[in-house]
């Protein structure tokens, strides 16, 4: 039973200690979420500014909304990347058995059926208004086409934004498409801690406030006033933190607004410093590895692709590492 049937034996198992990552591979890809990552984290976090809402939503979205979840549609930006990789579409089989493909994931993220943008008023489904072209797509090729333009992306939504159960590409999803923000009325309480571990800022309008009192469309370019200078001063100061929302429309004239950063603790500060729970951890990993090791790399270098530190001592982690930290509503 141990030792496995022929075939289990009879596989070519690759040498070294690093995980051979292979290129052609449609279920197990190498993410991208240490590329160019500095040893040390950002002097500044870097400010939202001339942001295109991706998309316009109502209350009570899900996380199975957002998520990549059930069948991959033969029409569908997943399905199409599958059949450019020679998968035939009885072969497709679910975004669960091929999630370890970020490239297959991101395309799923925000596709559900149901989901209904009103940047596309009267639709239902993956879909969105490109801006400032007006072109109706895909929400994913909406998405790349700001990406590479360099444009940065927010959401705006309602009440009880990621409710439903916790799913952690509810959070990958849109981080890797280039969101940056969350703007809603109010978040379901892991899933607002999840997007700060993604590197995606929670802003929540203040009370009374909402897209429509405010004649927000979703068609403005939004600024996040003072982003950098509100983490510059200590992480008391960040924590809870008012911002200053600036909606910007075409025709010259703008909306300010105030909103609360829901980055409700100072180790979700810590996490949104250093651009998400992923890289503060690495960097936790890697910087007391420098600090045992002679002649280890200086600060601000450019970490190599596949590069790794050496088993030693592992960080224990925080207590408040992903916190369930909203009040019930009880």
């Amino acid at each position: 039973m141990f030792a496995g049937d022929e075939v289990w034996r009879s596989l070519e198992v690759p040498g070294g200690d690093l995980f051979e990552w292979d290129p052609a591979s449609t279920y197990v890809r190498h993410p991208p979420y240490f590329e160019g990552m500095s040893r040390r984290p950002p002097e500044a976090v870097p400010e939202i500014v001339g942001a295109r809402v991706l998309a316009l939503l109502g209350d009570s979205v899900t996380t199975d909304h957002i998520s990549p979840a059930g069948a991959i549609r033969v029409a569908s930006p997943a399905g199409r990347y599958l059949m450019d990789a020679g998968v035939k579409p009885a072969d497709f089989n679910s975004y669960g058995a091929r999630r370890g493909n970020h490239e297959l994931m991101v395309r799923g993220t925000f596709a559900n059926l149901r989901i209904r943008n009103s940047l596309v008023p009267g639709t239902e489904g993956s879909v969105t208004t490109h801006l400032p072209t007006c072109e109706v797509m895909p929400i994913y090729d909406a998405a790349a086409r700001y990406l590479a333009a360099g444009i940065q992306l927010i959401v705006l939504a309602g009440k009880e934004y990621g409710s439903g159960s916790s799913r952690d590409w509810a959070a990958k999803g849109p981080a890797l498409q280039g969101v940056r923000a969350v703007i809603a009325e109010s978040f379901e309480r892991i899933h607002r801690s999840n997007l700060v571990g993604m590197g995606i800022l929670p802003l929540q309008f203040a009370a009374g406030d909402s897209v429509k009192s405010l004649g927000l469309t979703g068609r403005e370019a939004f600024d996040i006033v003072g982003l950098s200078e509100a983490f510059s001063h200590g992480l008391a100061a960040a924590t809870g933190r008012e911002l200053t929302v600036r909606a910007r429309r075409s025709h010259g004239s703008a909306v300010e607004f105030r909103a609360l950063a829901r980055i409700d603790t100072p180790q979700e500060v810590l996490y949104y410093l250093h651009g998400g729970i992923l890289p503060y951890v690495l960097r936790n990993l890697l910087n007391r590895r420098e600090e045992s090791v002679p002649g280890a790399v200086a600060a601000g270098a450019q970490i190599a692709a596949g590069a790794v530190p050496r088993p030693g001592v592992v960080d224990e982690g925080s207590i408040e590492s992903f916190p369930a930290s909203d009040p019930p509503a009880y």
